[in-house]
Parts: structure tokens; C-alpha cells; sequence
């Protein structure tokens, strides 16, 4: 072989080093573009694939990845914690004010003296807006007075099918393997997937799914797994997805904020209070940036 054909072949060679070495240095500031863009935006539900990355960029990335979940469910646990809090202050600052109001004007509703006078009216409207805004704010008060979970081992496919028997007007798709076991309080638990079903059925939908994602390799989970497999798998999230109406992503990042409702007579708390049951519980709820195929919206219940 000429030394020439030795030039252009190791020539070659180099040219395709330097294409593979750039193009590798492009998906790695692509990536870290990304994250930079979920810190700005406080979203930490990113997980990036390491396929074409050298082990120790491999190693980095799945501890990125790791890191990205640890600190949504850090920043979802301190949202609630410090909605409650404020809510634990507002409530009773309103009720210090609005339960002497409805007081007096029922003691001078039960006034004969105000009995079929001008005043009786405007009394009675004072009375009952009081009375209205007591009620209103007595029913916030359940995102600071929830009962102590009593926890047990769950079937979740027992669990959901259950669900299903209770609310026959939708069809259900329910994935779910016969020995996965959610260690909760089913009572609670039930309460959260009830709000959940009947925001989807507000939100028009026809199906749900029910459906469990497996955990990638890291592991089981710290302590005792709220989601757990029979078989001794670790488990990781169950998938609620249905068909009605997708959340705006305008929308998307204040559903989870006490009071926040974008129905007319919508009280707001809802998604709030079954994020806070299941932290609770050892888990927290979550949107899915990307629903599962065939569906609109989906929720991610996982482990904290």
C-alpha cells in the first residue's frame, strides 16, 4: 500500500474523529441546555437518555436524572408545606373576623325589636354572608386538619377495579399487574383518585387508564416502597390518564395551588389536598409534561 493511500485513509480517520468528537459535544450542550431550562423554570421532571454517552458521562447523567426527581419532589413537598402554613393563618385570621359578625346579627335577627323592621333585611344579608364565608373558609381548613394515615399494603389492581364499580358511565383501561402492592391509607388513597375522576368527568372525559411504570434500573426505593411488586421489583409511579379536555400549559403550573380553580364554582383545593395526602403517605401527584399516548391529561402518582 502507497504512503499515500496511508495519508488519505489516517486523513480519513481523523476527519471522522472530529465529526463523531463534534457531534458528541453538540448532544452534550443540547442537554445541558435542557436542564438549565428546568432550572429557570422550576420544572425537575426531565430525564435524559444516556444511550451514546461514554460510561462516566453516563454515570453523570443518571445522577443528573436522579437529581432532577429528588428535587421536584422537594420543591412539591415545600409548596405544601408553606400552603398550609399560609392557609393555617388566613383561616383563622377570616374566622376571628366573620364568626362575631354572624353572631350579633343572629341575636339581633332574634330581636323583636328587628322583626319586620327596615332593618330586618339588611341584617339577614349580613348573616348570611357571614354565615356563607364561614362555611366557604371552614372547608379550607381541611388542608391543615387532615387525619393521621393508617397505613396498610394495597393490591392496586383490587383498588382500581374497585373504582372502576363506581363509576360504570366510563370506560376503563386498567394495566396494571396483579401483585402490585401500594402501601397507604386506602381510605385517603381512595379520596385522592375520587378528585381526580371527577375532575376528569368535569373535564368531559369518556376513558381512563390506569397503568404502572417499572423503576430504570436505580433500584428499590429508601426504607419501605410506598409501590412495590410482589415479585420484589420496585416499582416507581402509577399513571391516571384520561381523554377530556388537556390543561393549557398556561394553566398547567398553578393547579396544584390552594384556591387556584379555573371552574365557576370550583373551591380550589382539590388537586391541593391530594398532593398533600400523599405526601402524607410517603408519595406526592404530579402532571405529566407528556400524557400517555391516545390520552389528553396525565397524572403521576410516585414515590417522595
Amino acid at each position: 500500500m502507497s504512503l499515500s493511500y496511508v495519508i488519505a485513509a489516517l486523513l480519513a480517520c481523523f476527519v471522522l474523529a472530529l465529526f463523531c468528537w463534534y457531534r458528541h459535544q453538540r448532544l452534550l450542550r443540547e442537554r445541558a441546555q435542557i436542564m438549565r431550562d428546568a432550572i429557570r423554570h422550576r420544572d425537575f421532571s426531565f430525564h435524559l437518555p444516556t444511550r451514546g454517552l461514554f460510561f462516566g458521562e453516563k454515570a453523570l447523567q443518571e445522577a443528573l436524572n436522579d437529581l432532577g426527581g429528588e428535587m421536584q419532589r422537594l420543591l412539591a413537598r415545600g409548596e405544601v408545606e408553606s400552603w398550609q402554613r399560609l392557609t393555617r393563618v388566613l383561616t383563622h385570621e377570616i374566622m376571628n373576623a366573620a364568626t362575631p359578625i354572624q353572631s350579633i346579627s343572629q341575636a339581633y335577627l332574634n330581636s323583636p325589636d328587628i322583626e319586620s323592621s327596615p332593618f330586618e333585611e339588611g341584617i339577614r344579608a349580613i348573616h348570611d354572608t357571614s354565615t356563607g364565608l364561614t362555611s366557604f373558609i371552614d372547608s379550607y381548613r381541611k388542608l391543615t386538619q387532615l387525619q393521621e394515615p393508617v397505613m396498610s399494603d394495597i393490591n392496586v389492581l383490587s383498588f382500581a377495579e374497585s373504582l372502576a364499580s363506581l363509576y360504570p358511565q366510563l370506560r376503563w383501561h386498567i394495566d396494571i399487574p396483579a401483585d402490585l402492592i401500594i402501601r397507604a391509607d386506602e381510605n385517603l388513597l381512595r379520596q385522592v383518585f375520587i378528585n381526580l375522576i371527577k375532575n376528569a368527568i368535569e373535564a368531559e372525559a369518556k376513558t381512563i387508564s390506569l397503568s404502572p411504570t417499572l423503576s430504570r434500573g436505580r433500584g428499590s426505593f429508601r426504607g419501605s416502597p410506598p409501590l412495590s411488586h410482589g415479585r420484589g421489583v420496585g416499582g416507581e409511579a402509577v399513571f391516571f390518564s384520561n381523554d377530556g379536555h388537556a390543561i393549557p400549559p398556561s394553566v398547567a403550573q398553578e393547579i396544584f395551588v390552594p384556591f387556584f380553580s379555573t371552574k365557576q364554582r370550583g373551591t380550589g383545593i382539590g388537586l391541593s389536598l391530594s398532593r398533600q395526602i400523599l405526601m402524607m403517605m410517603g408519595m406526592t401527584l404530579r402532571l405529566s409534561d407528556s400524557p400517555q399516548p391516545g390520552y389528553n391529561v396525565t397524572f403521576v402518582i410516585e414515590n417522595v
